[in-house]
């Protein structure tokens, strides 16, 4: 689906997404109108979904991440959805993961310091629906952060 002029602007993208179209074509060794094209076609086929800002929270003031293992109750037939959807209505919750297996969803949370954490552990988690088991991991540090693909 992708051919090498694709890529070298895929490539060229993900490493700076901030610059310029011209400087863009210039970098992927394209004319300014084969860019535009491209990147319609790249949008078009879902292949490049969006340009976004990635706001460094740790900057913000949140300090603690912890991941939430979750094992949902299954006797309850809307317990996935009806976790999803209450666990999208916590703002500190960045990620949610869904999986098969023991643990069935994964809830990365952000919080000031620990005693933000505990208060949002003891009023906003808890209470989510159709939990059977919980078990919180604390991050420690982030080895490798890389959404950019090897193109």
């Amino acid at each position: 689906m992708l051919d090498d002029v694709d890529r070298r602007i895929l490539r060229q993208w993900q490493s700076d997404p901030t610059l310029s179209p011209a400087e863009l074509a210039a970098r992927a060794r394209v004319s300014p109108g084969q860019l535009a094209r491209r990147q319609a076609r790249l949008r078009d086929a879902g292949v490049v979904q969006g340009v976004q800002a990635v706001v460094d929270w740790a900057a913000l003031g949140y300090a603690v991440e912890v991941s939430l293992r979750v094992t949902l109750d299954k006797t309850q037939p809307r317990a996935f959805d009806d976790f999803i959807v209450a666990a999208r209505e916590v703002p500190e919750v960045i990620e949610i993961q869904t999986f098969l297996g023991r643990v069935d969803v994964r809830l990365s949370v952000i919080a000031r310091d620990m005693g933000h954490y505990q208060h949002l552990y003891r009023s906003r988690i808890l209470n989510l629906p159709h939990i059977a088991d919980i078990e919180a991991l604390m991050h420690v540090a982030r080895i490798k952060s890389d959404e950019a693909l090897p193109l």
